[in-house]
């Protein structure tokens, strides 16, 4: 799946090697053309997926959980558990080494910046969790912000299990600058004018020529940078929707009853995966395609990688 290393790159955990070594040995005769080459791409593909996935994959099994089977007379609250649930599925992923101490620190830094966004938003009325429990700071029980450190853990897996490259990639310094803005403005619109559609409109001006070189099995695709923001996005609403079914919070209009998650919530996620991003790049500086010797000199979009190794 992931093959070779390049000097100063995060390397795959003891585990990610031994599952690693498996693909390789059941993939070894796959064939390298036709539709099952394709389907075998496809499949890797969505293993990564689900692998880079994994910690909020779990949170939400436990969220959903929660809202269909913890007894509402029970001593602990359910925030509380769920609170307990998300420390002990963060300390599963450091244990199994899933995730590097330098990883850790990007997880930890989203965890803050959530957990101080998600007190002055419920402070303003944007959403509201369940007043119960005793672990919460404010009315903010502590397991929102492992969501946002969810996506935190997606992120940094992400750029390794795919040996993230790019073309045409921002300076990071202006990128920063962009992101601070749209940090600075999901508080600021409540009190000023809004201007998340000029941020949407830098950040369109910033990413527009940047194109994103992502490894699959023996090939390595390119797509517009953009279009993978737009999609991260879309599953991070989907995954909104669940939460917001398991109860794990309620916007306003919610309260009388769920309903669908506005679809304007869309750009907020949108903007919200730029600051993820460029948090990210802080840890790992994205590399220009030519680091990887991956150029595509077909104008296929699909490049060719050296044999996997066993």
């Amino acid at each position: 799946m992931q093959n070779e290393s390049v000097p100063g790159e995060q390397r795959m955990t003891p585990l990610e090697r031994t599952i690693d070594r498996a693909a390789h040995r059941i993939l070894a005769n796959a064939p390298q053309r036709g539709v099952r080459a394709v389907l075998v791409e496809c499949a890797v593909f969505l293993l990564k997926q689900a692998w880079a996935c994994v910690f909020g994959a779990l949170l939400l099994v436990v969220i959903v959980a929660a809202r269909l089977w913890y007894p509402d007379d029970a001593i602990l609250a359910r925030n509380d558990a769920l609170t307990i649930a998300a420390v002990l599925i963060q300390i599963g992923m450091l244990a199994f080494k899933l995730e590097s101490g330098r990883e850790l620190w990007v997880i930890v830094l989203f965890h803050i910046a959530g957990t101080t966004m998600e007190i002055f938003k419920t402070d303003v009325g944007s959403w509201a969790y369940e007043a119960e429990g005793v672990l919460h700071i404010g009315a903010v029980p502590l397991f929102s912000g492992f969501m946002y450190a969810a996506v935190g853990s997606y992120m940094v897996r992400v750029y390794r299990l795919h040996r993230l490259r790019f073309t045409h990639y921002p300076r990071v310094w202006l990128t920063t600058i962009v992101t601070a803005a749209i940090y600075v403005n999901f508080f600021s619109h409540h009190f000023i004018v809004d201007l998340r559609w000029v941020l949407l409109a830098l950040v369109v001006v910033l990413w527009w020529r940047t194109v994103m070189h992502f490894r699959v099995w023996r090939v390595t695709l390119r797509v517009p940078l953009l279009l993978v923001f737009a999609g991260v996005a879309v599953f991070i609403w989907i995954a909104e929707n669940i939460a917001t079914w398991g109860g794990a919070w309620l916007y306003p209009h919610q309260e009388g009853g769920w309903e669908l998650v506005s679809p304007q919530k869309l750009i907020a996620w949108f903007l919200l995966m730029i600051i993820s991003v460029v948090m990210v790049t802080w840890v790992y500086p994205p590399r220009p395609v030519d680091e990887a010797g991956t150029e595509d000199v077909s104008g296929s979009g699909a490049v060719p990688d050296p044999a996997p190794s066993a």
